[in-house]
């Protein structure tokens, strides 16, 4: 059985790498409870358990990875951070998700899964990084681009949905225009 977070710590990744086309201005950088929505999440993680926080995208400040192929969304932000990461188990989070509480990021960590996410949403992805899921991640990058996403990740890992509790639901939004963003932040 791999081993899980809970056993051997885990590496939690933030997708920062995105180029906030809808919200008009980089997400990352927007004040959410007097911090940046990039330090909230990597708080979040924290909270979580994480024992090490790696940043999916170019932000030197905070050591970035930059995608080694611009465009490939969050994939391509996964598949650069793998590249420069030992083996070990991950949970990536997108950095436009504040509402996300660290408890439902713990079930995900603690979960006995090669790859797993909450029913209907494909972020947070819990991840074990290893061999086989360098290979699945490197073939998913060669599909066609409509079947290259997270969805094709997942099913190659065999990967599991949580159910969804009730009361997580409204914790998983992506904040992805100023309109979000604006009946989120009020």
């Amino acid at each position: 059985m791999p081993a899980t977070g809970t056993e051997s710590g885990w590496t939690g990744v933030v997708l920062a790498g995105g180029q906030s086309r809808r919200m008009g201005r980089d997400k990352a950088t927007l004040v959410w409870r007097g911090k940046t929505l990039l330090e909230h999440m990597c708080t979040r993680l924290q909270e979580a358990g994480a024992t090490r926080i790696v940043v999916s995208g170019a932000v030197p400040e905070k050591g970035g990875v930059p995608d080694r192929v611009p465009g490939l969304g969050p994939l391509g932000g996964i598949a650069s951070v793998a590249a420069v990461l030992d083996d070990g188990p991950l949970l990536v989070v997108p950095v436009d998700m504040p509402l996300i509480e660290p408890e439902w990021l713990a079930r995900l960590a603690a979960c006995q899964a090669r790859c797993a996410c909450y029913q209907g949403h494909m972020l947070p992805l819990w991840l074990q990084l290893d061999a086989l899921s360098r290979r699945v991640l490197s073939d998913v990058l060669q599909h066609p681009p409509k079947d290259r996403s997270l969805k094709t990740l997942h099913a190659g890992q065999q990967g599991v949905f949580l159910p969804l509790p009730e009361q997580a639901a409204t914790c998983l939004v992506n904040l992805n225009t100023p309109e979000q963003w604006q009946e989120v932040a009020s």
